[in-house]
């Protein structure tokens, strides 16, 4: 019987665009989206920034030495984190399953930045009886490090906790770190996926 749901954050609960993120860093200083883009992913620094390898004001001085620019701090946080749009119809989801009793961690690949915007514009964290941030435990997906994190949070085995991710590489991590997990794709698809294991949200 399942006791805990482990959900991803980004492109589940709150979709968002890398893209978006690209274009209004280059906004800020006359470069290109495809321009940024490759900022972050030269040596990883994205993914560095998520594991919380790199400081904000650190990012903040790659990203000016890099592209030649200077950043005013709040225009630059809002650069980074105005990119999410709430997907109401998960919202909802995870307010009926924590109506209903069950133990809600999140699991995230994120940064403190957009952390941060999150919080300050969206009722989704506290919702949450746990959150696992990589910036935080310094280890991102699919590193099995992260999800012995959230199994800890979780308060039950893996047998009796539920993952759900939209990309099939960390689904495939949480697998082998003996979670029951599912890829996600929409609202619809998951509560028919929570069918198979015994939980109807259909049904009082």
């Amino acid at each position: 019987m399942l006791k805990t749901f482990i959900f991803d954050l980004g492109n589940v609960l709150l979709l968002f665009s890398h893209e978006r993120m690209f274009a209004q860093v280059g906004a800020l200083c006359a470069k290109s989206a495809d321009d940024v883009r490759r900022v972050f992913i030269d040596d990883d620094l994205g993914t560095r920034f998520e594991r919380g390898d790199v400081s904000e004001t650190e990012l903040r001085a790659e990203l000016e030495r890099r592209l030649d620019a200077t950043f005013d701090r709040d225009q630059l946080d809002r650069a980074l984190g105005d990119i999410f749009t709430p997907n109401e119809p998960m919202l909802r989801i995870v307010d009926e399953l924590r109506r209903r009793g069950f133990r809600l961690v999140l699991l995230s690949n994120t940064n403190s930045v957009h952390v941060r915007w999150i919080q300050s514009h969206y009722d989704v964290l506290g919702k949450f009886d746990d959150c696992v941030l990589s910036y935080e435990v310094r280890a991102v997906k699919p590193e099995a490090a992260i999800f012995q994190r959230a199994i800890d949070c979780a308060r039950y085995t893996p047998p009796e906790c539920f993952y759900t991710d939209d990309i099939a590489d960390y689904v495939s991590a949480g697998r082998r770190s003996g979670l029951n997990s599912g890829v996600f794709t929409d609202a619809t698809t998951f509560r028919q996926q929570l069918v198979e294991y015994g939980v109807d949200l259909a049904a009082e």
